[in-house]
């Protein structure tokens, strides 16, 4: 079960630069926006089993912190979007929900199907 999350966030990851690698100079990295969301993967994929985990909402609040410019908000979008599409198992609806528990406003909808064009 480890090595099959394992490789796929590799993809994930190998997703990401391929989808961040024309962005702006500037722009945040897709291994940014994988590392702050790693520790949120097993929440959202066992339904909120345990609580969210305090690192979660960290990396959630830093990435807000740092996605404050429309390019930088569109590049953590794509990553995002990249990430949730080679994950299996998450629920979205908790997904989605997991902003307003850290405390953090998430301009938009992570889903594999997001517009990421319109932040």
């Amino acid at each position: 079960m480890a090595s099959t999350m394992a490789l796929k966030l590799a993809c994930g990851v190998v997703l990401c630069l391929v989808v961040g690698a024309p962005l702006a100079e500037g722009a945040i990295s897709c291994g940014q926006v994988i590392s702050a969301l790693a520790p949120c993967i097993p929440y959202v994929r066992n339904n909120g089993a345990g609580g969210v985990p305090a690192p979660c909402c960290n990396g959630m609040r830093s990435l807000n912190a740092a996605a404050q410019s429309t390019p930088e908000r569109q590049s953590a979008c794509n990553c995002v979007k990249a990430l949730a599409a080679s994950i299996s198992g998450i629920n979205y609806d908790l997904t989605n929900k997991l902003p307003g528990m850290c405390g953090v406003h998430s301009p938009f909808k992570i889903s594999p199907s997001t517009n990421c064009k319109r932040f």
